[in-house]
């Protein structure tokens, strides 16, 4: 596998081209899973998935015109993404590199490959359900562990 990167990571977000903010991105689905605030600011993560993410190849079914389709839908630029570090999770890249961290060994932008990060144990698929299958949505019931999606995961820092 070429570990190489193909752009210069180090450099800050606002510098990256667009296709290379959308490399960034190792499709983990992890942002598309609904949040739940409560009134002091915390943000608790639920097992229902945007209702256009396709639960099974955890891909967005209106990528391109998601911010009009789906009004909770927060799509990252580098002027936002400060304000959106609370509900990302530690794996995410547009995060790590935010912060100066070194992207994980999995992440595709060193393996070449987008299942690492499945492989890696990032999974949320067989563990959300779409909001589709809801007329209303109960979000108590819905809220799950900090660790849900990443507690299987092989992670090093």
């Amino acid at each position: 596998m070429n570990k190489r990167l193909p752009f210069n990571i180090k450099k800050p977000l606002k510098h990256f081209s667009h296709d290379e903010w959308e490399r960034l991105c190792d499709r983990c689905g992890l942002c598309c899973i609904h949040k739940v605030e409560d009134q002091d600011g915390h943000f608790y993560l639920t097992d229902v998935a945007c209702k256009f993410l396709d639960i099974n190849t955890i891909q967005c079914r209106c990528y391109n015109s998601r911010d009009s389709k789906q009004s909770l839908c927060q799509s990252l630029t580098h002027k936002n993404i400060a304000k959106h570090l609370k509900w990302l999770p530690e794996t995410c890249a547009y995060r790590r590199v935010y912060e100066q961290k070194p992207l994980p060994s999995w992440h595709p932008l060193i393996t070449n490959d987008y299942r690492s990060v499945q492989k890696a144990g990032v999974i949320i698929q067989d563990k959300v359900v779409s909001e589709n299958m809801f007329q209303v949505i109960n979000w108590d019931e819905h809220i799950v562990p900090d660790d849900y999606f990443l507690k299987d995961i092989h992670y090093d820092h």
